[in-house]
């Protein structure tokens, strides 16, 4: 059991208060994190010379090296700590949040989302950049208060003891935190993976203190494009040749690579031996999409590119701490929608579609999906986890998405 520690704690009578929040694991629960990784069972080689039957054993086995000999799970702590977090109850659950204000008066409020297999550690890169501007290539134009929460279920938050915590009720919880918890009576919101489609929800409510969005994994796919494709059809004759492209893209996605959300979605607590098995937590989490997996074979082999192996480490010593491997699966069970289907948004929105993400969003899907578009480009470079790969790019991005707010 991890000690979570909230000092100088404000509880209001129902419990809504925000109160500081500081995290330290017991020594114990680090040592007996080594002795399980030490004392895995190994699989079998694999029997092709490349990924596609899943994560490498000899990818494993440089990553359980690396976490029992060098890896250090305090500087992580440390990390954290550094900066203002908080917890509060809203809809009877627990939230965490960190919470850092700009020191710039006119920074615009900002709430960003992340995904799974991510948590709050996806974000930390983009702290600096984004409400401290000046500091960062930037001015004070470009300032945000910026709060990170984490998902019911990942991380410091709550785990739902009760079914109905999906996507739709997160982001109503998001605008309690924003407008009713912290205040702000205007605010715009970003995410990625499972926080674009909470921010897509959060922008179909469209509360009136948010006053716009940012994407980097749109809603753009056409709903009947989107049945159609999961169903195996191939591309209609005729198409432009991004959206063909895409359809492609999103093709072998459905196909080939999305086992874990399948499995994730309808039978969760099957998943049991994640929270037992710390090597076998890893593969899991290590398997969401092609361009990943690569980046993070490649950083274990010794070539580091946008993330370090301390990088993937910090996220998944986070998910077996937290003991949230299969509460955080359950989010997928409770979903009823698509990621990547339009949903109707009206509020202003950004987009971003970086190179090495799961597809590239046509610009003429996403204009009919974001009629009131504020931005749309194409990055140089970055995958699936921009923030956490390309941190100056993707702050970059939000300055110029929400200019025309400010």
């Amino acid at each position: 059991m991890a000690v979570l520690s909230a000092r100088n704690a404000v509880a209001a009578p129902d419990g809504s208060g925000i109160r500081p929040f500081r995290v330290r694991f017991p020594e114990r629960d680090l040592v007996d994190l080594a002795r399980r990784v030490r004392a895995t069972r190994w699989p079998d080689r694999e029997t092709v010379p490349d990924q596609t039957q899943g994560v490498p054993r000899a990818t494993l086995l440089r990553l359980a090296d690396y976490w029992t000999s060098r890896y250090d799970w305090r500087r992580v702590e440390a990390r954290l700590n550094a900066l203002p977090q908080f917890m509060t109850a809203i809809d009877g659950l627990d939230i965490h949040f960190i919470h850092v204000r700009s020191r710039h008066d006119n920074a615009l409020p900002l709430i960003v989302t992340h995904g799974w297999p991510g948590s709050v550690i996806e974000q930390l890169k983009i702290v600096g950049p984004l409400t401290d501007p000046t500091a960062h290539g930037g001015s004070t134009a470009d300032a945000f208060h910026l709060v990170i929460p984490s998902i019911p279920g990942h991380g410091f938050s709550g785990k739902p003891t009760t079914v109905g915590w999906n996507p739709d009720r997160i982001a109503r919880a998001w605008t309690e935190l924003m407008v009713n918890r912290l205040g702000y009576n205007r605010f715009v919101a970003q995410g990625g993976d499972w926080g674009a489609l909470i921010t897509d929800r959060m922008a179909v409510q469209a509360p009136p203190a948010l006053i716009g969005m940012h994407t980097n994994l749109p809603g753009a796919v056409p709903p009947a494009y989107d049945s159609a494709i999961r169903a195996g059809a191939m591309p209609p004759a005729g198409l432009p040749a991004d959206e063909n492209a895409a359809w492609l893209q999103l093709s072998d996605l459905y196909s080939r690579h999305v086992a874990y959300a399948r499995f994730m979605g309808t039978r969760p607590q099957t998943l049991a031996g994640l929270a037992d098995t710390p090597v076998g937590l890893a593969a899991f989490m290590l398997d969401h999409d092609v361009r990943s997996l690569d980046l993070i074979a490649a950083a274990f082999a010794g070539h580091p590119g946008g993330l370090s192996r301390d990088d993937v480490l910090d996220n998944i010593t986070l998910y077996w701490l937290t003991n949230t491997a299969v509460s955080a699966a359950r989010l997928y069970w409770e979903n009823p929608d698509s990621v990547v289907a339009a949903k109707g948004v009206r509020v202003p929105a950004a987009v971003s579609v970086f190179p090495d993400e799961v597809y590239q969003a046509p610009r003429g899907w996403v204009e009919k999906a974001y009629p009131n578009l504020l931005r749309y480009n194409r990055v140089a470079k970055g995958g699936h986890f921009a923030a956490w790969e390309q941190p100056q790019l993707f702050a970059e991005e939000l300055r110029a998405g929400f200019r025309p707010l400010r």
